[in-house]
């Protein structure tokens, strides 16, 4: 099974741009459907993207159109895009695979002015 290192959180302004990264060990990483949830303090887990197999996307309404999820095959990762924050958006987010139920150790984005 893999194991995932997330990277790539930070302090950013309101409409500013962050990107994620999930790195995968690992020879099965390409079978996996991947996600990204976020959790904010006090909040449940929100499922934010997920990317098939294939390369298929789908996003929560409330990130629609400002973040894109990817990944990368070769290089057993996937990554998160995310545009135009919102102070909403601050949360520590996490990847995930799927149906390994295989969890990264989050990475804190703040979104702040």
């Amino acid at each position: 099974q893999v194991q995932l290192v997330e990277s790539g959180g930070g302090l950013v302004q309101p409409g500013g741009s962050l990107r994620l990264s999930c790195a995968a060990s690992g020879s099965r990483f390409s079978s996996y459907l991947m996600d990204w949830y976020r959790q904010a303090p006090g909040k449940q887990r929100e499922l934010v993207a997920t990317i098939t197999s294939g390369g298929t996307t789908n996003y929560a309404d409330s990130v629609k159109d400002r973040f894109t999820i990817s990944r990368d095959n070769a290089k057993n990762t996937v990554y998160l895009q995310m545009n135009s924050l919102k102070p909403e958006d601050t949360a520590v987010y996490y990847c995930h695979a799927f149906p390994a139920n295989l969890w990264g150790q989050g990475t804190q984005v703040t979104v702040s002015s």
